[in-house]
């Protein structure tokens, strides 16, 4: 078995950095191969850590070193949680933004790294402390008067004629069914107290509604509620300021339109539909937002094809030297469209697809992609007959990083090494390319390979280029005329300063600085002022502020506004970090105009 190096912690912070740079996720003990590296995993870094081998300290691990050194939250070692402590959190969000929190309302101000979400899973489950069955809602009802939602409080004709006395002397109109929340119980609203006098619940008689209620105690008759006319200017208005205020865009359960005498964006959004208060119908206020403020509307997406989609990951694979997957985003040069959403379209039908499909079926069936699902099973037999082949064609021994297998398409020497090691389609457990060498073939160690230099990396790289009209990349394969080379160990070697290379580089910065060639994997740094340049040559152009979904930067074809957000995000590419394209525009004073 080869010797492992000597490890410093330096060094494994340096390859989790990079990790969270490519994937805006710190590294786990799962997350298996270190990229850039020949043979390290992440399991082994941390089994290194925490048993004090290849030079480093006893006791460790990978989680506890990145929340020591990079504040990455670990959640096998959490603080303990008290009711008091909780409640304390409570009152001051309370105070604040007016409302009690719930498990969505995010990151804790006073306690940098808890969530509301972590407080209600250890609630629930009795962990950090405490004794579990519990929740935010019944904390908050049993030691706050808070009304639980799930528990409703029983309801009579007194106690609603009075929330609407006060509701008529606060707006000058009287609730209905459409007005939203009770304002004096903020858990209630007026629907559920008309269904409650409909169906006889919640304590009261039924066979009854809010308007019969309130015609015969209160002797307001039908058409009572003259609300004031609407434009499609002061919707947008109200939207914009909703933004503001909350961060996100309304929809219509988002309750009462503040300083709008009355109207809810239900009874707005009614009005959109019915027509009538000066608009004309047969709109919606999420139609309204998808035309003007270029919010995904998912009733007004285009129909699908199986070639509109195929020509879009043959796109994604000619920039990204791989297939897609329902993980990966949006789909560039189509707006609004993500490939979950493709996903979810083949799966049940939608969009005029015939259903019952998914994204790998529909690669396998007209790309030749294998899916991973249906792999055929694997026997040491056969990869000894691929591994002969290989060393006959190349005259050297293959190793996971070889890449694909042209004896078996759509078959990598990774795939078989990850089914080597974990004891897949049908193969033992424990084993690996470098063990089936050694115990079938004698060999112990590959051969020695010989120096790089940078004029014989690129005359391979025009070549390639040349033979297949893209310049090559990491996963690109073999390189056709050396034998045994590969552009992962050229990759390798730039970055790790072996083979008379100079460390710390890469195959994309070197194409980029020595032909020019831009790509996702090596990307120039970036400055705020370049941003807003390009933020405010695009609002001059299109009339409204980029976002992240916007696309690619008209003045810099390259760049793309999703890859600012991020870089401005995780800060990458020479920016700080910690920051959003919409969080610099509002701080630079774009935003307030940037929804209008």
């Amino acid at each position: 078995m080869t010797r492992k190096s000597v490890l410093h912690i330096e060094q494994i912070l340096d390859w989790a950095d990079a990790h969270f740079e490519r994937t805006g996720q710190w590294p786990e003990a799962r997350a298996g191969r270190i990229r850039g590296t020949l043979d390290e995993k992440w399991h082994c870094i941390d089994s290194a850590l925490r048993f004090g081998s290849r030079g480093l300290r006893k006791g460790s691990s990978l989680a506890r070193l990145l929340a020591e050194q990079r504040g990455k939250r670990n959640r096998k070692a959490l603080p303990r949680l008290t009711l008091k402590g909780i409640l304390a959190w409570a009152d001051v969000y309370h105070v604040k933004n007016g409302k009690w929190p719930n498990r969505e309302c995010g990151p804790i101000d006073e306690a940098p790294g808890e969530t509301w979400n972590a407080v209600e899973l250890a609630l629930s489950h009795g962990q950090r402390g405490l004794p579990g069955g519990s929740s935010l809602a019944k904390l908050f009802a049993r030691r706050r008067g808070v009304e639980n939602r799930a528990v409703p409080r029983l309801l009579s004709r007194e106690m609603v004629l009075s929330w609407a006395d006060i509701h008529h002397a606060r707006t000058g109109m009287w609730p209905t069914v459409t007005t939203g929340t009770v304002a004096e119980a903020p858990w209630q609203t007026w629907r559920a107290v008309d269904k409650a006098l409909r169906n006889g619940r919640r304590g009261l008689k039924g066979r009854s509604s809010l308007a019969r209620l309130l015609e015969r105690q209160r002797g307001v008759l039908p058409g009572h509620r003259r609300l004031a006319p609407l434009s499609i200017e002061l919707v947008l208005d109200w939207a914009d300021a909703h933004h503001r205020r909350h961060g996100r865009w309304p929809n219509v359960g988002a309750g009462p339109v503040p300083n709008a005498s009355g109207d809810s964006w239900e009874t707005v959004n009614n009005a959109l539909r019915q027509g009538g208060r000066g608009l004309r119908g047969g709109s919606s206020l999420a139609k309204l937002l998808a035309e003007h403020r270029g919010l995904r509307y998912h009733l007004g997406l285009q129909p699908l094809t199986p070639a509109t989609i195929l020509a879009w990951a043959d796109a994604y694979h000619r920039t990204f030297g791989k297939w897609p997957t329902r993980r990966a985003g949006p789909v560039d040069g189509a707006a609004n469209e993500t490939w979950s959403a493709i996903e979810v379209a083949l799966s049940h039908g939608h969009r005029g697809l015939p259903g019952g499909s998914t994204l790998p079926r529909l690669l396998q069936e007209f790309r030749g992609l294998v899916n991973r699902a249906a792999r055929q099973p694997l026997s040491v037999r056969q990869i000894l007959a691929w591994i002969d082949a290989h060393h006959e064609r190349t005259g050297v021994w293959p190793r996971a990083t070889c890449g694909p297998i042209a004896e078996a398409p759509g078959e990598t020497w990774s795939m078989v090494e990850h089914a080597l090691q974990r004891g897949s389609r049908g193969l033992g457990r424990g084993s690996s390319l470098a063990g089936l060498l050694r115990r079938h073939r004698g060999v112990g160690r590959h051969v020695r390979v010989p120096p790089l230099s940078i004029a014989a990396i690129l005359s391979w790289a025009d070549a390639h280029r040349k033979r297949t009209g893209a310049w090559p990349k990491l996963l690109s394969g073999p390189i056709e005329g050396a034998a045994g080379e590969t552009w992962q160990r050229v990759e390798n070697a730039l970055r790790e300063g072996k083979r008379g290379m100079a460390k710390g580089g890469s195959l994309a910065r070197l194409l980029f600085d020595e032909r020019g060639v831009r790509s996702s994997a090596y990307s120039p740094s970036l400055s705020e002022k370049q941003i807003l340049a390009w933020a405010d040559a695009h609002r001059q152009k299109h009339g409204k502020w980029p976002a992240a979904h916007t696309g690619a930067v008209e003045e810099a074809p390259a760049e793309k506004w999703i890859n600012i957000d991020y870089a401005l995000r995780a800060g990458a590419r020479g920016l700080r970090g910690g920051s959003s394209l919409s969080r610099l525009l509002a701080r630079e004073g774009r935003r307030r105009s940037a929804g209008r």
